[in-house]
C-alpha cells in the first residue's frame, strides 16, 4: 500500500479544518475563525505548488483538492448569510458557478480532456479567499464608503463579479465538450 504524499495530506488536513473553522466562527471567536480560514487557505496554495514541484499529483489531489476548496468557501459564504453579511442569491451563484463548472470539468474528463483552471479562475479565488476574511474583520467590513455601501458590501461584489467571469470563461473556453455526441 502507497503511502499518502504531503500535498494529499494538506488536503485532508483543509477538510478537517472546514467544520472547526465553522463551529469556531459560529460559537466563539472570529480572530481564531479567520486564522484557520487563512490557515487553510495557504494549504490550498501549498498542496497544489508542492503536488506539481515534486510530481506528486494524484487522482485523489485531483478530486478531494478543488471538493476542500469549495467546502471551506461555502461554509463561509453560508454563515455570512446566515448572519445578514451576504446576500443569500450571491451565495447561490457562487454555489451554481462551481457547480457547473465542476460537472463541465466532469464532461471533459470523459471525453479524456482536462480543463486547466484559467487566470480568471485564480483571480476569483484569490478575491473570494481575501474578501471573505475581511468579512470576517466587523471593524473593517463594517466601514462605511458611501452611505450604507460598505466594505463587506464590496468584497461580496468582488467575489460575486469575479465569480461570474471565471464562469464565462470555462464554458467560453470549454463549453464544446458539452455537444461531443451526447446530446
Amino acid at each position: 500500500m502507497k503511502k499518502m504524499n504531503l500535498p494529499n495530506k494538506l488536503t485532508i488536513l483543509r477538510m478537517i479544518l472546514v467544520p472547526i473553522f465553522m463551529a469556531v466562527l459560529l460559537l466563539w471567536n472570529r480572530w481564531v475563525a479567520l486564522a484557520i480560514f487563512i490557515a487553510a487557505s495557504l494549504t490550498d496554495f501549498v498542496d497544489g505548488k508542492l503536488a506539481r514541484a515534486r510530481g506528486l499529483v494524484t487522482d485523489f489531489g485531483k478530486f478531494m483538492d478543488p471538493l476542500a476548496d469549495k467546502l471551506l468557501v461555502i461554509s463561509a459564504m453560508v454563515i455570512f448569510v446566515e448572519q445578514g453579511t451576504m446576500p443569500s442569491w450571491v451565495c447561490m451563484v457562487v454555489i451554481a458557478r462551481e457547480l457547473a463548472v465542476s460537472g463541465l470539468r466532469m464532461v471533459a474528463a470523459s471525453h479524456g480532456t482536462v480543463m486547466a483552471a484559467g487566470w480568471s479562475g485564480k483571480i476569483k479565488t484569490a478575491c473570494t479567499m481575501i474578501g471573505l476574511c475581511v468579512m470576517m474583520v466587523p471593524q473593517v467590513a463594517n466601514i462605511a464608503i458611501a452611505g450604507s455601501f460598505t466594505v463587506n458590501t464590496l468584497m461580496w461584489i468582488v467575489i460575486l463579479i469575479t465569480t461570474v467571469i471565471s464562469g464565462v470563461e470555462y464554458f467560453a473556453k470549454n463549453g464544446a465538450v458539452l455537444v461531443q455526441g451526447d446530446i
